[in-house]
């Protein structure tokens, strides 16, 4: 089966053009010239791309184990060669792929690279100062990985320890990453900007054995005291038995009993580490995102199938080709910067950039100076930071020369029309591909883009449209039934497994199982609610607790922020849904504008309040619009609507966890704006 030759590819694809063909000798005479030629390892992307996108499509969910099995087969290098493709029942939250494997992640991430060119480049740090970029090999990471793994082995760490990773972006921090996978210990990032209190939660739960850190950050220009936080953090953290504390900037830093200077054990360690044959299904990462308690829990995620994941997501959905230099703008603390700045792109060969700055640093240029600078071919960021640099002239774009961009792509949030064909046109000048993607971190990676797609097929604006290899849409009514036909909207569930999905909540199956596939036995629900339009193409509404019922018309609260974006003064909104005695609820708005049109606030919200209107509908226009300065978000740049609805509620003493806030402050500012507002409408009403 592995590189197509032999019977294995002939017979999956045959499998597959059996079931949409009445014309069998001619299938068999394409395909037998399409398997005709061997193509080297490692080409069973490259080979199958020949064939139409549908077709692909139809065999990844007609015949899941063969797709899967032979993409495996032929993508990662195998200790040992997996029995079963597949034992998943979702109606238990038991996944498991490629059982009976063992493989190790580092080494198809590192040593495969590194004996076919070790002097190609696998990072490139741009680092928070401009023009101060650092090259890394494959080779110098391999053997950074392997230093580091030792110090690791040297300190006790061993197979299935997890070790907490709070650590900027950096070589550093995907050494130890790779470090942690080579060894078998489970690693978990934890961005850098998370409070003590934050870290020390995520610790607890893990109970990590090491903290690996630096003594300062560097972002926007300003230093981050990382070692002081965790010195806090670790306080009430006893199964911490080692820090490692590397050295970012000059500034010593002060040493206690745990601690370790990271870089000075290091360089009397070997560079070569024997890589631990795992499990396919052994813990590769825990990942914290926020739950809607409050209490954070860890996503479990596994060895080969979310690298699998990874890597074709990676190829696919963003058009890499060898030698491309792929700039995913997210921090590694996030699903995002896992997937699509580390294991997916390494796991390809490919050069990939470490952004540890800011958009704004030091000016709204800094993006596309880099995309110049670094020849990026891919740009991967976030709806938040292209609305953030959209209040800017395009001066700031154009003076660049971006002719190096082939696949512009957005991640996090849907993204609004106006910040869409911003990027589209003026950014990528009208020429790139846009792939809005669909996913989750209890994902794995992208599930519904624009791409991959066959060649010319459209590509509508704000739409993530298209369910990659596998993935398998169900929209859900509200009394739990499939919605059958196209032109409706209801809640998003994956009916069929795939290799990159989560495998639980550490420590808590059982939350993991009522959080996911109770609600709709049989499928994992995503939580967020979709529309299937005309065409059969897909596009995320939001958050299925961000859908509001106003007088029986159910409303996606994406839906009203879309319209209210397109308002040229307009960077971004949220909206909400609050109690209504008459209607159930009404939507209410939190609007930021563009400082210079502030003056004519009264003329703006009527022309916001027409706008939806127009857009969407009469029953559509927020009963409340209140100006902000800014909105709550977390440190990777999703609105906290959580907090939103506390205010809008007056239980502002009742926020919950706030610890992933970016700047707690901007609570105060909206409390303060929202009771003059109250006051104001009390005004009013006399």
């Amino acid at each position: 089966m592995a590189h197509c030759k032999g019977t294995g590819l002939l017979w999956i694809l045959m499998g597959r053009y059996r079931t949409v063909t009445s014309r069998p000798s001619q299938a068999r005479t394409r395909l037998c010239r399409y398997v005709s030629s061997s193509p080297p390892p490692g080409s069973w992307s490259s080979h199958l791309s020949r064939l139409p996108h549908r077709d692909l499509y139809l065999l990844s969910v007609r015949d899941a184990d063969r797709f899967w099995g032979s993409a495996a087969t032929d993508r990662l290098k195998w200790i040992e060669p997996f029995q079963r493709v597949q034992d998943c029942d979702l109606s238990r939250g038991q996944i498991r792929w490629f059982l009976g494997g063992k493989l190790n992640v580092s080494v198809n991430c590192l040593d495969v690279h590194v004996d076919a060119h070790p002097d190609r480049v696998a990072l490139i740090w741009e680092r928070d100062e401009p023009g101060t970029e650092v090259k890394v090999s494959y080779r110098e990471l391999l053997e950074t990985t392997c230093r580091l793994a030792n110090t690791l082995k040297t300190y006790g760490i061993q197979k299935g320890d997890r070790v907490a990773i709070y650590m900027p972006v950096s070589p550093l921090a995907v050494a130890a990453m790779l470090a942690c996978a080579r060894i078998g210990a489970v690693h978990t990032v934890v961005f850098a900007g998370f409070s003590s209190e934050a870290l020390a939660g995520r610790i607890q739960d893990a109970q990590c054995r090491a903290v690996i850190t630096c003594n300062q950050g560097v972002r926007g220009g300003r230093f981050i005291e990382l070692k002081a936080t965790v010195d806090t953090a670790v306080k009430s953290c006893p199964s911490v038995q080692n820090v490692f504390v590397s050295q970012r900037t000059e500034h010593p830093a002060v040493m206690g009993k745990l601690d370790i200077p990271l870089e000075e054990v290091m360089s009397s360690q070997p560079g070569v580490c024997p890589a631990e044959p795992l499990d396919s299904e052994d813990l590769l990462f825990l990942l914290y995102t926020s739950g809607s308690t409050g209490k954070p829990k860890g996503i479990v995620h596994t060895q080969a199938g979310y690298l699998l994941y990874a890597s074709i997501t990676h190829q696919f959905v963003f058009d890499y080709r060898e030698g491309d230099v792929f700039g995913c703008m997210a921090d590694i603390g996030w699903i995002t910067g896992h997937s699509y700045v580390v294991y997916g792109p390494l796991c390809n060969g490919a050069t990939t950039v470490l952004f540890e700055s800011t958009p704004l640093y030091p000016d709204p240029g800094r993006y596309w100076e880099t995309v110049e600078r670094l020849r990026i071919n891919q740009f991967y960021g976030a709806p938040t930071a292209l609305r953030l640099l959209l209040k800017y002239n395009d001066s700031w774009v154009r003076k660049y020369d971006r002719s190096s961009l082939r696949t512009l792509g957005s991640v996090g949030e849907p993204i609004n029309h106006e910040a869409w064909h911003w990027f589209h046109s003026v950014v990528g000048e009208g020429r790139c591909p846009l792939v809005d993607t669909w996913w989750q971190t209890e994902t794995g990676g992208v599930c519904i883009a624009p791409h991959p797609a066959d060649h010319g097929a459209p590509i509508i604006p704000a739409m993530a449209m298209r369910p990659f290899f596998g993935i398998q849409p169900v929209l859900m009514g509200e009394k739990g039934e499939a919605l059958s036909g196209n032109s409706v909207s209801g809640s998003l569930c994956l009916s069929k497994p795939w290799p990159g999905m989560a495998r639980s909540i550490y420590g808590d199956h059982q939350r993991f199982i009522n959080s996911y596939f109770r609600p709709y036995p049989g499928h994992y629900f995503t939580g967020d609610g979709a529309f299937r339009s005309e065409d059969g193409y897909y596009q995320i509404t939001g958050r299925i607790d961000d859908v509001i019922n106003v007088s029986g018309h159910r409303l996606g609260t994406a839906e009203i922020e879309d319209a209210l974006d397109e308002h040229p003064a307009v960077p971004e909104s949220a909206v909400i849904g609050t109690p209504h005695e008459i209607k159930g609820e009404v939507p209410f708005a939190f609007v930021v504008l563009k400082e210079d049109l502030i003056d004519d606030l009264p003329s703006v919200i009527q022309q916001l309040r027409e706008l939806v209107s127009t857009k969407i509908a009469k029953y559509a226009v927020p009963e409340h619009l209140l100006v902000v300065k800014r909105l709550p978000k977390t440190r990777s740049g999703k609105i906290m609507r959580r907090i939103l609805q506390k205010v809008a509620m007056e239980a502002g003493d009742e926020l919950g966890d706030v610890s992933t806030l970016d700047d707690p402050s901007v609570i105060k500012e909206i409390v303060e704006v929202y009771k003059q507002y109250r006051k104001q409408r009390q005004e009013e009403k006399k």
